[in-house]
């Protein structure tokens, strides 16, 4: 094949490639804005693969619209139960629970529990915030550092923002490869419980055991919690409840479809969709959490209004994605991508986790990780024909990927730097390594999970 001839034959591939590497430069050295950027990209790829203009944008209005579609619902809707939860006071309450005569090492497993239950309905960057005076007084009372507790903490707020929906990135995904959410929510679990146990109690322990768990100098002020000491505090035992419930009843619409026609599996599949089920879980909110004093309802309204204003740039990311993915799979790129990899003996699993460790590890946002990586990885999963469960496993390694090696060009690791009083060197040698174990230890679930579905 001449050169000319074969430059014309793997002209989307070549468009694709060089629009991702002006994504990286357009995010990591012009700092612009992530759906900005990727609508640009999305614009130059589909123009430079030979689309005609009309083509090309009629292209991007149908990713943007077939992705926010069920997207931009969920988000909403899982932000709106996020708000109420935060602002009734049950997480505080939960976390609350901890500080009781417990041993610290029983606490430290009960902290990264709590970590992967609060991630689940707030942001990661929410919920540390939220927690972060409860993690300092503990440790402190126990004259311990604030690491100690803080690593387990994040460890769970890690595994949940990536591995549990109804948090962005893993619906992103699923949405992006085709993957059904009640698989994703178990295998998510089953590979989250694992990867958290490592990265979170057991390195802290590691850590303390060769004394190189840093001192820190915390300077976070615990203003959030002197504005609520009025406030009625609710059982924790609610605070379980709600945060689990969406989850099962999402789950209970997945395995509806392994059940004879009938009216149970009717009910079951409209309680378990993750519209209904969210929405039942913000109804179950508001009525268990339903404030008692006036200064309590204006806190939770105020908190309801201002509750999309953090969702808006997110799910702007996750539809400009689609756009992405739909230029990939209109071009023909996705095809000649899947091709090349197959044909490097990669499979969507591995495909998928490189990419996204590579994206997650050049441009350091790990939800723009995930939806670009997703979308490359689709074309993929489209020619590998695998099965619901295998869609579910492939999400999680994908989501494991993102995950990685959280340092300098993350938002979230100069947080934990100032929350905890650490500087950027202990940063590393802790939190970067706690995200690593996440994603590596995720991954090999996911090869385990995959592995055993083949022997059945």
């Amino acid at each position: 094949m001449e050169l000319t001839e074969a430059l014309l034959v793997y002209r989307p591939l070549l468009a694709t490639g060089f629009g991702i590497a002006a994504l990286l430069a357009l995010i990591l050295r012009a700092r612009m804005n992530a759906f900005a950027a990727l609508l640009l990209v999305s614009i130059f790829s589909a123009l430079a693969a030979g689309m005609a203009p009309e083509q090309a944008f009629d292209t991007l209005a149908k990713g943007l619209g077939g992705t926010l579609g069920f997207i931009a619902t969920v988000i909403g809707l899982g932000a709106l139960f996020g708000a109420i939860l935060q602002a009734s006071g049950a997480l505080d309450a939960l976390a609350s629970k901890l500080s009781t005569s417990s041993s610290f090492k029983t606490n430290q497993w009960k902290i990264a529990g709590i970590g992967l239950l609060a991630s689940t309905p707030v942001f990661f960057d929410v919920a540390l915030i939220i927690l972060a005076p409860l993690i300092l007084t503990m440790a402190h009372d126990r004259l311990k550092p604030a690491m100690s507790l803080g690593l387990p903490l994040m460890a769970g707020l890690a595994v949940g923002h990536a591995f549990l929906p109804p948090t962005p990135g893993p619906i992103a995904i699923a949405e992006l490869i085709g993957a059904d959410l009640g698989w994703v929510i178990l295998f998510g679990a089953i590979t989250g419980c694992v990867a958290l146990a490592v990265s979170g109690p057991l390195f802290a322990a590691f850590l303390e055991q060769r004394n190189r768990m840093p001192i820190g100098n915390p300077a976070f002020e615990l203003d959030e919690t002197s504005n609520h000491t009025t406030r009625p505090i609710p059982q924790p035992e609610r605070a379980i409840f709600l945060i689990t419930l969406p989850l099962v009843l999402i789950l209970l619409g997945t395995l509806a479809g392994i059940l004879p026609d009938g009216p149970i599996k009717y009910v079951l599949e409209i309680i378990g969709h993750p519209f209904s089920a969210l929405l039942i879980a913000c109804g179950a909110s508001w009525l268990l959490l339903y404030p008692k004093t006036v200064q309590s309802r204006k806190l939770m309204s105020d908190a309801m209004a201002r509750a999309f204003e953090p969702t808006g740039a997110v799910i702007l990311v996750t539809g400009a994605g689609g756009a992405f993915k739909q230029v990939l799979v209109d071009t023909g790129a996705g095809e000649q991508i899947a091709n090349a990899a197959l044909g490097l003996g990669f499979g969507p699993l591995l495909a998928g986790y490189v990419l996204a460790v590579i994206l997650r590890l050049a441009q350091g946002s790990s939800t723009v990780a995930m939806i670009t990586s997703a979308g490359l990885t689709a074309p993929i999963v489209a020619m590998a024909d695998l099965s619901a469960p295998q869609l579910g496993i492939v999400a999680i390694a994908i989501a494991a990927g993102a995950t990685t090696g959280s340092h300098v060009n993350d938002s979230g690791f100069w947080l934990v730097g100032r929350i905890f009083g650490i500087t950027p060197g202990e940063t590393l040698r802790t939190w970067t390594v706690s995200t690593t174990l996440i994603s590596v230890v995720g991954f090999l679930m996911c090869l385990i999970l995959y592995a055993a579905l083949a022997l059945f």
